[in-house]
């Protein structure tokens, strides 16, 4: 592609071929790219298609097709990702949050309802989850914990710029440093087998592995979440896991090991196995 000025069309068509075949939406992901450099909606790019942009914007256009062209995300090319339509900063040391993962937002929010509790989120990365609940519940007191400095910088960067004040922010690797009791635990944490094929393929090769990939065939974070997690839930507190589509019946094994009670699975939007919940039991009368 030369770097020559073209109209908005024409630059869309032709990157758009070029990223056939990396991307399975590879027009979509041109006119991500495109109106991140311009300054613009998308929408702006369909109502003026005979638009042609300055010399220097079509030079960092072609920039970043050049690097999706090999394969980086088009969340790390623009630092930024949607998620519960809330705009996130994202990173290289985050994974990138993915709509899969709002089945679990959902989940939380329609067994609480309104009412003022406590929440923890493991392995928060960007905030995506924490974010979105505390959006949604203002009420609500959060604690976000990641192990990785770099994810809680920028978890703390999202707060702030989403001016979300019912969120802490800490780093942890787990449970190391958190305290007291909760209502509710939830967390998306690696559960990818590291011998998985799919690691070698499209955006994750690029997303960093300590949030992608766990030990004991991707089950290894979510077994100490769920045998400690009972440890720091209130009297029939709640715990709600992500995990892989094919884990479901491994990870209700891990809860009801775990002594948690009304174990079950929620389907997401693609009729999969996405999240496991499971009570903790209720603590001895006084």
């Amino acid at each position: 592609m030369s770097a020559s000025p073209a109209p908005v069309a024409q630059l869309l068509t032709a990157a758009a071929t070029q990223l056939s075949a990396i991307s399975d939406s590879p027009r979509l992901d041109a006119e991500i790219l495109l109106a991140h450099v311009l300054k613009r909606s998308r929408t702006w790019l369909f109502t003026w298609p005979d638009k042609v942009p300055n010399a220097e914007e079509v030079s960092a256009f072609h920039g970043l097709i050049q690097r999706r062209a090999v394969g980086e995300p088009v969340a790390y090319l623009t630092g930024e990702r949607e998620f519960w339509s809330l705009p996130l900063a994202v990173s290289p040391a985050t994974l990138i949050p993915r709509p899969d993962t709002e089945t679990l937002v959902a989940v939380a929010l329609e067994h609480f309802g309104h009412q003022a509790i406590r929440a923890l989120d493991l392995g928060t990365g960007t905030g995506a989850i924490a974010l979105a609940l505390a959006h949604e519940r203002p009420q609500w007191e959060l604690v976000a914990v990641d192990r990785e400095a770099a994810a809680v910088a920028l978890a703390l960067c999202n707060r702030d710029r989403l001016q979300l004040t019912n969120v802490e922010i800490l780093q942890s690797d787990w449970f190391a440093t958190v305290s007291g009791h909760f209502d509710l635990i939830v967390s998306n944490p690696p559960y990818i087998d590291p011998a998985d094929p799919h690691l070698q393929r499209g955006d994750v090769r690029h997303e960093p592995a300590s949030a992608l990939v766990a030990k004991q065939g991707g089950l290894a974070d979510l077994a100490h979440i769920i045998a400690t997690g009972v440890n720091y839930l209130a009297s029939e507190g709640l715990l709600i896991v992500e995990h892989g589509a094919d884990q479901g019946e491994a990870v209700r094994k891990l809860f009801s090991k775990g002594g948690y009670q009304k174990v079950a699975s929620i389907r997401d939007l693609a009729g999969l196995e996405r999240v496991t919940l499971g009570y903790a039991p209720p603590y001895p009368p006084n």
